[in-house]
């Protein structure tokens, strides 16, 4: 969810503002995605590497993520959403953390729709804890190496449980990954969007949705 920061930039506005109208954008996402039939969602919030951004910008982040853990639980139960956070998300502090297992727990009910958030999350971090794992379940001997295959090694990570991504957006121009699903994307389709996220609502993912209807996945298969 590219584009906050420019957002604010663009109007004269304080960059706190620009996460704020990013926040917004996520609940009529959520909520547009609900309506359209996506029964997975997964946004990135907040990246491992945000955390070299300004102290001041990492304060704003976090109090406004804080405030939408309060503020959004009874609208995801609400929308039939079920809550979960993938990242390293105690360096938020155990107050924060405490108010993420909480939200998750008040919305594990949730059947319309899966919205998983991911804060303080690196894909390259994700695969080498997991690879750790691994690594010591074999010298513990509960685990063989030759058992291991992919479908074994993604119940290391921490979307164990959760399908693959079919679809990933970028917005505000960027077409890059930037550290996100790198294990689960590998046969994602990508859709580029010239928006920038705080500006982002249904119209914009129903294009989305429709350019990716209108492809053919071979999944490296000849045609």
């Amino acid at each position: 969810m590219d584009g906050n920061r420019r957002w604010a930039q663009a109007r004269g506005l304080p960059v706190a503002l620009g996460h704020k109208a990013g926040a917004e954008a996520v609940r009529r996402t959520v909520e547009a995605a609900a309506e359209q039939g996506v029964t997975w969602l997964t946004v990135f919030a907040f990246s491992s590497e945000n955390w070299r951004r300004p102290l001041e910008e990492v304060s704003a982040l976090t109090g406004l993520l804080r405030l939408y853990l309060r503020s959004e639980v009874a609208n995801l139960v609400k929308e039939g959403a079920r809550l979960r956070i993938i990242g390293d998300y105690d360096r938020f502090g155990p107050e924060m953390a405490r108010a993420i297992r909480s939200a998750e727990e008040a919305t594990a009910g949730g059947t319309r729709i899966n919205l998983n958030v991911a804060l303080s999350y690196g894909a390259r971090d994700e695969i080498l804890t997991a690879t750790r794992s691994v690594a010591r379940a074999i010298a513990e001997g509960r685990l063989a190496p030759e058992a291991l295959d992919e479908a074994t090694f993604g119940g290391f990570l921490q979307t164990a449980g959760m399908p693959d991504p079919d679809l990933i957006i970028r917005t505000s121009g960027e077409q890059r990954l930037s550290n996100f699903l790198l294990w689960q994307a590998a046969y994602a389709e990508f859709v580029f969007q010239d928006v920038l996220w705080p500006d982002y609502g249904a119209e914009h993912l129903a294009a989305a949705l429709a350019d990716f209807r209108r492809r053919e996945r071979r999944y490296g298969a000849r045609p």
